[in-house]
């Protein structure tokens, strides 16, 4: 059987559009506050918050950097609400995000994200697990908390190789 590849391309507004927003300061609406000394970038990516007693959670992840090729066996989605990272540590990154095929992941798209774009994936959108890259990263991570089942995964029988082009 041949092998199945992905080749990763840039992270842009249009190529993500599908799968959920890309956070970034560029084009982005703002304005100072605080007297001029801060700019504030507003309203970047929607929160999809559903289900009962659901809420919004900020949290910090940490990952260990993936190398590439890397194979691609699991892949996830959050029925309940949506998935924001933003990198912190200052590296490029990966998004892998699939569209869903009659409750399955259909074939995914990676992206490399630069160390100043983060993205918002949609509720219910299938995507990889978090993709640092190079060195230990942190991310800031804006998800949903509450009561109900917000995880399912799907292991792939047939795996994916992201490589670079």
């Amino acid at each position: 059987m041949a092998e199945r590849r992905i080749i990763i391309r840039p992270l842009t507004k249009e190529g993500f559009a599908s799968f959920g927003e890309v956070i970034e300061t560029a084009g982005a609406h703002h304005y100072a506050i605080n007297k001029g000394m801060t700019e504030r970038f507003h309203d970047l990516a929607t929160v999809e918050i559903g289900g009962d007693n659901g809420r919004t959670l900020v949290s910090l992840f940490r990952g260990k950097p993936y190398a590439l090729p890397l194979t691609l066996d699991l892949l996830e989605r959050h029925p309940l609400g949506s998935q924001a990272f933003y990198p912190l540590s200052g590296r490029p990154w990966l998004s892998i995000a699939a569209p869903d095929a009659g409750g399955k992941p259909g074939t995914p798209h990676a992206f490399l994200c630069g160390p100043d774009q983060g993205v918002n994936i949609r509720r219910n959108t299938w995507h990889a697990v978090l993709t640092p890259l190079h060195a230990v990263s942190d991310f800031l991570v804006v998800d949903r908390g509450g009561d109900g089942n917000n995880l399912e995964e799907y292991t792939l029988s047939e795996p994916w190789l992201v490589v670079e082009s």
